[in-house]
């Protein structure tokens, strides 16, 4: 069996901490160097249920996107919810790794799995890392479609293809435009609107847009795309669990580790349920 510094290693060449941003907190949280890994879950979010839940499957490597401890702290007390974590972590043996903006820019990270999930075919990066000599790393990428689909067939997709939230898609735009192009971000995305309109693409999809900006950006119709797309943070980013637990797998059989490679089904958006108004003029309409 492999020992934990060993795979962090491997993982640090899929996602180089180096990669991230200045703000960001990635890299391993807690964990013995040498300690043996057998069983990894992959998961968005490292949250008590993800934990409770690498508890019950005896993992002993749990690796998120999202950090734990992003702007610091002073204390782990086991009373505090981001303590117990760390606190039942630590009983259990369970290391915590995380990769998240380093896992953003890789080749392939969180967008690429997001435009695989909808069967959308990867162009280029949307925001390309100037450190990249090939030019296939960066924030999003911009895709296109195999046909053509309206923007009410585009919601449609990515709410059949995405996990189930209580959000669901939001659209802002022409319900009947036709989409042949889409800029796609994996969590919050709104950053990046003059990117996606230097882009030139009929759509963007991607999450937590906030009322200003979107409103703004689609009112700007001389430079905004056709329509935004706007899902759950914790949807668009829970395809890169698959995609990563599938190139952990593979780096396992190369080097014959052996590891148990899971991923969380867990659902930890924070929104557990939605109230639809009675009146809803621009209304979609139940997908075919």
């Amino acid at each position: 069996m492999p020992r934990l510094s060993e795979v962090i290693a491997a993982l640090d060449t899929l996602w180089p901490p180096e990669t991230a941003e200045g703000w960001d907190a990635v890299g391993t949280v807690c964990g013995e160097p040498d300690q043996e890994i057998t069983r990894v879950l992959f998961a968005v979010d490292p949250v008590r249920e993800i934990v409770d839940e690498a508890v019950k499957l005896g993992a002993n490597l749990l690796v998120t996107h999202h950090p734990l401890y992003l702007r610091g702290t002073t204390t782990v007390a086991a009373d505090t919810f981001k303590g117990r974590v760390v606190h039942t972590l630590i009983k259990n043996d369970i290391a915590l790794h995380v990769a998240h903006t380093n896992a953003d820019r890789a080749d392939p990270g969180v967008s690429d799995a997001l435009a695989g999930a909808l069967d959308l075919r990867v162009v280029r990066p949307l925001v390309p890392d100037p450190t990249d000599p090939e030019g296939r790393r960066g924030l999003g990428r911009v895709c296109e479609l195999d046909h053509p689909l309206t923007v009410r067939e585009l919601a449609a997709r990515a709410a059949g293809r995405l996990p189930a939230t209580a959000q669901g898609i939001r659209v802002a735009g022409d319900l009947e435009a036709v989409v042949r192009t889409v800029a796609v971000s994996g969590g919050s995305g709104d950053g990046l609107f003059d990117d996606v309109r230097a882009a030139g693409v009929d759509a963007f999809l991607t999450a937590d847009l906030r009322h200003h900006p979107a409103s703004e950006f689609i009112a700007d119709r001389a430079h905004s795309p056709l329509a935004l797309l706007d899902a759950a943070h914790w949807a668009t980013e829970w395809p890169w669990c698959e995609l990563a637990a599938a190139q952990l797998d593979e780096i396992s059989d190369r080097k014959g580790w052996g590891l148990r490679v899971h991923v969380s089904k867990t659902v930890t958006d924070p929104w557990t349920a939605h109230a639809a108004s009675t009146e809803t003029p621009n209304a979609m309409g139940a997908p075919n």
